[in-house]
């Protein structure tokens, strides 16, 4: 595999960091995914702004300008030989503070730590978008936004990580995630959608959640179909009462959700507002992609 790392390409077994990098010391840092269908990126400057975004609010100047990152990121496809017509690619930046010395000051980093990791996308089984997820709710719960913002995509994913063992004890796809004052967020990896009477329901960002890229397609695409969209404060028996479920994130698109803790939903099968969203997704990505499989 072929990794960039500080404005070189180099070989996995050659992609070293510092022991002293804040990055692994503290979680200091921020990334993003982007895949690609074929060779062509999608949502690409929409998460490379996401991306310039979170480093500005936690003071992180990203040294490679954005115009320069469309390059980067091909030529990252183009040596891992992914992002083709018989392979789609799954794309990961991360810019850390850097190597500096033990403390919390961010002065103490002279440069950021810049890697770009490219391999195979691989997709959630079939089986999966057939029959539908079963989620848990879980006991961990959503960072307070007054303490760790959720639009800053940051590498601290602590929260996240003891929500996704929630889950693997519980044999399940994934977790929601409640907020402080009990209300639906989203999951570990993913926003949650939910169905009633017609009309699709999300949380909405100010319950401590990430505008994630695909929520915002789907909200845009229920939209045009006259789906009529709530974004609003929801609980735990809302969710546990709907008609339909379904996640969103970049790499598995729409994925259909046929049980909530012991709550089957849908009749256990993926519901209908979930298949047209999901057949108008398919319709419409290509232009949420890059208009050439060039930067």
């Amino acid at each position: 595999m072929w990794i960039y790392l500080n404005n070189r390409f180099v070989q996995e077994q050659d992609a070293v960091i510092s022991v002293f990098d804040h990055g692994f010391l503290y979680g200091d840092g921020v990334y993003e995914t982007i895949r690609s269908y074929g060779p062509r990126l999608f949502m690409r400057d929409q998460h490379l702004l996401r991306l310039f975004r979170s480093a500005e609010a936690i003071g992180l100047t990203i040294p490679i300008p954005l115009k320069e990152w469309a390059g980067i990121l091909h030529e990252a496809l183009a040596r891992n030989e992914v992002g083709t017509d018989q392979q789609d690619a799954y794309l990961r930046i991360t810019v850390s503070r850097g190597a500096g010395d033990i403390g919390l000051n961010p002065a103490l980093c002279p440069s950021p730590t810049v890697v770009v990791m490219v391999k195979p996308l691989v997709p959630p089984p079939s089986d999966l978008y057939e029959n539908g997820a079963n989620i848990i709710v879980a006991s961990t719960r959503r960072n307070l936004p007054s303490a760790l913002s959720p639009q800053i995509k940051a590498i601290t994913f602590l929260n996240n990580i003891l929500a996704k063992r929630e889950a693997i004890a519980a044999g399940a796809f994934e977790s929601v995630l409640l907020n402080w004052e009990h209300h639906l967020t989203e999951c570990t990896i993913s926003n949650l959608f939910f169905v009633t009477d017609g009309n699709l329901r999300t949380p909405a960002l100010e319950c401590g959640l990430l505008d994630g890229i695909t929520r915002g397609i789907v909200i845009r695409l229920a939209e045009e179909l006259h789906i009529r969209v709530n974004e609003g404060h929801f609980t735990v028996d809302q969710l546990y009462q709907a008609d339909e479920c379904f996640l969103t994130n970049t790499s598995m698109e729409i994925m259909p959700v046929s049980m909530v803790d012991t709550k089957r939903i849908a009749r256990g099968k993926p519901g209908p507002v979930t298949l047209k969203l999901k057949a108008r997704f398919m319709e419409a990505r290509e232009r949420f992609c890059e208009t050439t499989g060039l930067p």
